[in-house]
């Protein structure tokens, strides 16, 4: 039986295959059943029992330190000459030796001492994992590198080896460079929130650490003070900057009642705040996590990648062989020139560039994606994002604000207040919008309803309720289930009425006893002041079809729908009919994303290829069941989601299409003789370079893109 997963942050990586080669030993660790490397989030979960010091044991031949997931790392800053000493000191022998070479001659021993000190300084690490992975027959970058930079050496190329131990090392300091870039995303999220708060306790204020907050705890948060923790507003009110967590540029004003995130920024008032959740259960950790553990998702082109890497180098060292031995064989030609192209095809070879090209773009975009304000979990959801062909939303809390306000009231069969009572005291038992809606029109209006005796409550989903308020039955919903209720039509006039308030995008809900009508009540709800401007930008983009799929009726829908031009709409859908309307746009279209607000909608968002939840009106549970979710509720996203997700995947193609091309050039100089180990050097650093420059680009994909128009799916 498998023991509970346990995760440890990883310091010390330096590449792709480096951190598949820990992973792959550490699966071979007594008591580890399984093991997964997070390589853009620096972590490692292991399956299993494994000690700190067996797993750095593991990650010795990269000197890897292993954290556990919690703890606070301190970033540890050390000058540059001491960082990479064993680098400078390889350098100075290296130029020493070409100072020999020039005067004294390539194969003088003082020429040939330098460059060997150069050798065994900068490449003694390499070395010996390249030796130990060799002797399991695990031929990985470095174990290439090995091989060649030995043979130059049994051949007398001392000058060509150290150069290319030189620039392996510049190689892979770059790249390590590259992915802390990629990495900051996270870093910069994890320091949003501040480690101490001013905390109320015991009659007086005291500083306390955000560990050892507790809920309930009430927290001072003075203006010009960000919030530690999540909590709701007991005293005060301020604006609060709220763009780290959900991406809105705009302060929001807060008050009495309303909730705060950690991380957030109270601008101008000093308010006081009861806390409601400990610092590891924060939105903001919430947040942390899910981007790790989506950098950490293999993408369809890295798993591809990965696959196509397993076959690749052993091909690679194939080839190289038979370059070294089939001309001096067959063809009687020098054996130590062939055998000198040979270790060039090894090191042009190596698949480094070409395995981090797509990670390094996934881990980019997603960390991109999460300081604007989307979540995406995972580089799959990343790639079909990119392929959209068809959007589906829901209508009420998506297209619309999602606060619906009663509009009208005609009281048919009984005194206004006494019916409009009873209707309160029945959705105050409801959760839904237009529930809400009602309950606070009875609010302001001063009519009383807590006195009344509600029983026997059920609901009928997408359709309304039933209940019993002191000793009578009574139904409330949509103008077709009253009318199957009371088993017959309403009259003429009243459906006149009732049309006309949906024709103006009102929600129509009426209020029965067994025999008769008693209220007909328009409620509405207006659309986000957005929605039409992203529908604008959705058409422009490309995408082929934009539905709306709403549980409210034809004409309120029809009516929204024209106000924000969306085309195609279909109404009066109970959950099993949006799922069913999203499967049909997935046979036609193939990729269909679905955009509600991850609670009624939950089903269409996992029916959908891409389900997009508006995070802000739901968070937890957007989190937990979306593929993707909007934490400020903000529709402009979608069109800014889809043109990153479109350009991280031009970026991957471009990557992918670099690091194989421009290895295919370097093997047609073997044909002419004229691959030599620098060339081979500079092709692989080269493409590892520009492919991690590359995908960096995607940072500024915001700025970028808003020049674009149309941009078509690939």
């Amino acid at each position: 039986m498998v023991k509970e997963k346990t995760v440890y942050r990883v310091r010390g990586f330096t590449c792709a295959n480096c951190a598949k080669t820990f992973e792959t030993n550490v699966k071979n660790l007594q008591g580890v059943k399984d093991a997964e490397v997070n390589f853009g989030a620096s972590k490692i979960t292991v399956y299993g029992e494994a000690s700190i010091q067996e797993l750095e044991k593991a990650g010795a031949f990269e000197n890897l330190k292993i954290y556990p997931e919690n703890e606070k790392l301190e970033e540890q800053k050390e000058p540059f000459w001491k960082r990479y000493r064993v680098t400078i000191l390889s350098a100075i022998f290296l130029f020493i030796g070409w100072g020999c070479s020039f005067l004294f001659g390539d194969h003088s021993l003082l020429t040939v001492f330098s460059f060997l000190i150069s050798i065994l300084i900068g490449g003694w690490g390499l070395f010996k994992t390249g030796f130990k992975n060799l002797f399991h027959l695990q031929f990985d970058m470095k174990t290439l590198m090995t091989i060649a930079i030995i043979g130059a050496a049994i051949i007398g190329e001392w000058k060509e080896g150290a150069t290319v131990v030189m620039l392996f090392a510049i190689s892979e300091a770059l790249e390590a460079y590259s992915m802390d870039r990629a990495r900051n995303s996270i870093k910069s999220l994890m320091d949003i929130a501040p480690k101490e708060a001013l905390v109320f306790r015991g009659n007086k204020e005291k500083s306390v650490k955000v560990e050892d907050i507790r809920v309930d705890d009430i927290l001072i948060v003075k203006p010009g003070e960000k919030i530690a923790m999540d909590g709701v507003i007991i005293n005060g009110s301020s604006f609060v900057n709220q763009s780290a967590i959900t991406g809105e540029s705009i302060p929001v004003m807060k008050t009495v009642g309303d909730e705060v995130f950690a991380g957030t920024l109270n601008e101008d008032g000093l308010v006081k705040v009861k806390v409601t959740k400990t610092v590891e259960d924060t939105t903001l950790a919430k947040i942390i996590h899910l981007v790790e553990e989506a950098q950490g998702e293999r993408a369809p082109s890295q798993a591809f990648i990965d696959k196509f890497a397993k076959y690749y180098t052993p091909v690679i060292m194939l080839i190289a062989l038979l370059v070294a031995t089939i001309p001096p064989l067959l063809f009687d030609a020098d054996w130590k020139t062939w055998i000198y192209q040979g270790l060039a095809v090894l090191v042009v070879g190596c698949p480094c560039a070409l395995v981090i090209s797509t990670p390094v773009a996934v881990v980019t975009a997603i960390g991109n994606a999460a300081r604007n304000g989307v979540l995406i979990k995972g580089g799959i959801h990343l790639e079909q994002t990119g392929k959209l062909q068809a959007i589906a939303f829901d209508k009420t809390g998506t297209l619309t604000n999602g606060t619906p306000v009663v509009t009208d009231v005609d009281s048919v069969s009984e005194a206004f207040e006494d019916g409009f009572a009873i209707l309160a005291a029945i959705e105050n038992r409801s959760h839904h919008p237009l529930a809400k809606a009602v309950v606070q029109y009875a609010q302001d209006q001063n009519i009383s309803y807590s006195h009344l005796d509600v029983a026997d409550l059920t609901s009928i989903t997408g359709k309304g309720m039933k209940a019993t308020v002191n000793g009578e039955t009574y139904v409330v919903g949509s103008p077709n289930f009253i009318e199957e209720e009371i088993g017959e039509r309403l009259p003429k006039t009243w459906k006149q009425s009732i049309m006309e308030k949906q024709a103006h995008g009102n929600t129509v809900v009426l209020l029965a006893n067994k025999k008769k009508v008693l209220l007909i009540v328009a409620i509405s709800d207006k659309p986000r002041k957005n929605s039409r401007h992203v529908i604008e930008q959705l058409n422009r983009l490309g995408i082929k079809k934009i539905w709306m799929l709403t549980g409210d009726n034809e004409n309120t829908a029809n009516a929204i729908a024209k106000q924000i031009g969306v085309p195609h709409v279909k109404a009066e859908l109970l959950p099993e009919g949006k799922v069913e309307n999203i499967k049909k746009l997935r046979n036609k279209y193939e990729k269909v994303a679905m955009i509600g607000d991850g609670v009624n909608d939950a089903p269409a968002l996992a029916a959908a290829t891409v389900g997009i939840a508006m995070g802000a009106s739901g968070t937890d549970t957007a989190l937990e069941t979306a593929d993707i979710a909007l934490m400020g509720d903000d529709l402009k996203k979608i069109p800014f989601m889809i043109r990153l997700s479109r350009k991280a995947l031009a970026v991957i193609k471009q990557n992918v299409a670099f690091s194989i091309g421009i290895k295919l050039l370097a093997l047609l100089l073997v044909v002419p003789g004229w691959l030599t180990l620098w060339l081979a050097i500079f092709a692989d650093m080269g493409a590892t370079l520009l492919v991690t420059l590359n995908a960096l680009r995607l940072l500024r994909v915001k700025e970028e893109l808003e020049r674009y128009t149309v941009i078509l799916p690939s």
